[in-house]
């Protein structure tokens, strides 16, 4: 699964100037912090939406020029990067794209169980 920023994100964290990608092969656990990213107002970490082997990150992104793809297309060339679920059935506690957008919605009130979105 790729893992990218939300448009919701993008405009809380302003243009993004920097990111620190993990390295493939690590092991991160669901809401782990799986790699930092720093915008021109602020820094943020990008948490694993669920556990597993990070397979892939995307190399565009390791200097400031090519983290204007993150800025253009956060979910296209911009994905940050791609990991290998441990267990497939961890999908099903991700939110839709759906019920994030009605999450962000309202009042900025997120769910009790700090499920990140899909």
């Amino acid at each position: 699964m790729r893992v990218g920023l939300s448009a919701f994100a993008l405009a809380e964290l302003g243009d993004v100037s920097w990111v620190e990608l993990p390295p493939v092969g690590r092991h991160v656990r669901r809401g782990e912090t799986a790699c930092a990213i720093e915008s021109l107002k602020s820094a943020g970490e990008v948490y694993a939406p669920v556990s597993g082997t990070v397979v892939e990150a995307n190399r565009l992104l390791a200097d400031e020029r090519g983290c204007g793809a993150v800025n253009r297309d956060p979910l296209g060339a911009g994905w940050l990067f791609a990991l290998q679920p441990d267990d497939p059935a961890e999908l099903e506690g991700l939110m839709s794209a759906e019920e994030y957008g009605r999450w962000i919605s309202a009042a900025g009130e997120g769910p009790a169980d700090g499920r990140p979105a899909s």
